[in-house]
């Protein structure tokens, strides 16, 4: 992924026509203005799109590098929709928000999580926009929307996406995918169902997407579930939906995940550790012992862990660490059956599964809240009656 070198504008979207200049020596501001100006056919809603980087504003030395990465878009992400142009026009009024967030998922830190959140509400909260799409690093792209989605407290769409191929090569893949993001979220169809993800033409929740590939078009996937819907030219199709929906319009939508409430400095620490043939104690021991009060486990199986780890979980546990046990298989995993220190992560990846964690624990230090909110904003299901979040 590519460091986006863009500038923070603030939290006040952009609009098109009054994007910065892009570096192109072919007049670019000149046709910025032009192209963002002109009016449309007919009425259309205002999106906003926030820009922090990655391989869609990536560029490579050479059309056929895919592999390789050269720098960012001088113009960040408005280089790309000034190409979108005019067909963009009858889509959307697009505004862009830059940020100083870098593109490089290696780089990412819950701090810039914590901004692109708030970013990202501060956007949802003008009365005009009707959805946010986000575009940044696909490696950790299934994380960023899953903060997202526990943490934003509109309801209108949040669609985020990116690329893996970067721009100007023959396969890049970042054009279709973010003129298809902002169709759907100025088409309104996800709203209440809280982020999505748009890439390669299919819909995904945010809880239950991952990667699944380094570098292949069709690298996000779903598990057992699949795809909610797909986006084809001027096609949507929605056949499924979060079971949050179910919640759509009741103060109950909003998780007690309120950013606004914390710093991202006061969010707890979360770790992960790994289970595999001879696993030894010692980072689970050496995570406790550096004051860590909450692990997840990502288990062979349903979530099982070595005979050393085993002990030495129930020795941090009397310590006062708090555990949550996820698979590494991508299905399903342990349930929770109330075990003291140890709460069931059911089929949540471990990466979601630490960041739901960490969440918990940021809002609250009873076992009993957070394991509550592991049944119920961790495992949302239909058929169930709606409880309230607790706080």
């Amino acid at each position: 992924m590519q460091r986006n070198n863009m500038t923070s504008s603030g939290m006040s979207p952009i609009p098109l026509a009054n994007a910065r200049q892009s570096a192109r020596s072919d007049g670019g501001h000149a046709e910025i203005a032009a192209l963002g100006s002109a009016a449309p056919e007919h009425s259309v809603p205002t999106v906003v799109v926030v820009d922090a980087g990655g391989t869609i504003t990536a560029t490579t030395p050479d059309r056929i590098s895919y592999l390789s990465y050269s720098q960012s878009l001088s113009g960040g992400i408005t280089d790309l929709l000034i190409r979108m142009y005019p067909e963009l026009g009858r889509v959307a009024k697009v505004s862009v928000v830059s940020t100083d967030i870098s593109g490089l998922s290696s780089d990412s830190t819950t701090e810039s999580r914590h901004q692109l959140s708030q970013t990202v509400d501060a956007c949802l909260a003008l009365s005009d926009v009707v959805g946010v799409v986000v575009t940044g690093g696909t490696n950790i792209l299934e994380e960023d929307a899953y903060f997202l989605d526990l943490t934003i407290r509109s309801e209108k769409p949040v669609v985020v996406t990116g690329a893996m191929h970067q721009s100007g090569t023959f396969t890049e893949d970042g054009m279709t995918n973010l003129f298809s993001a902002i169709r759907l979220a100025a088409s309104e169809r996800t709203t209440s169902f809280g982020t999505v993800i748009l890439m390669n033409d299919q819909i995904f929740a945010a809880r239950e997407v991952t990667k699944t590939d380094g570098y292949r078009l069709d690298a996000f996937a779903a598990g057992s579930y699949g795809a909610i819907g797909v986006v084809n030219a001027d096609r949507i199709r929605l056949i499924r939906a979060p079971a949050r929906v179910t919640l759509h319009g009741t103060a109950s939508w909003k998780t007690p995940f309120d950013l606004s409430r914390k710093t991202a400095a006061e969010l707890v620490r979360v770790e992960i550790v790994s289970g595999y043939l001879d696993a030894s104690a010692v980072p689970i021991q050496a995570l406790a012992a550096a004051g860590i009060k909450g692990i997840v486990t990502a288990g062979h199986g349903p979530g099982s862990m070595s005979v050393a780890q085993g002990a030495a979980m129930a020795a941090a546990i009397a310590d006062g660490v708090l555990f949550v046990s996820a698979t590494r298989t991508g299905g399903e995993g342990r349930y929770d059956d109330g075990s003291p220190g140890i709460i069931g992560a059911a089929d949540l990846t471990p990466q979601k599964a630490r960041l739901l964690l960490q969440l918990c624990m940021s809002f609250s230090e009873e076992e009993t809240q957070v394991r509550d909110w592991f049944k119920s904003i961790g495992d949302p299901q239909f058929g169930l009656r709606p409880k309230t979040w607790r706080r």
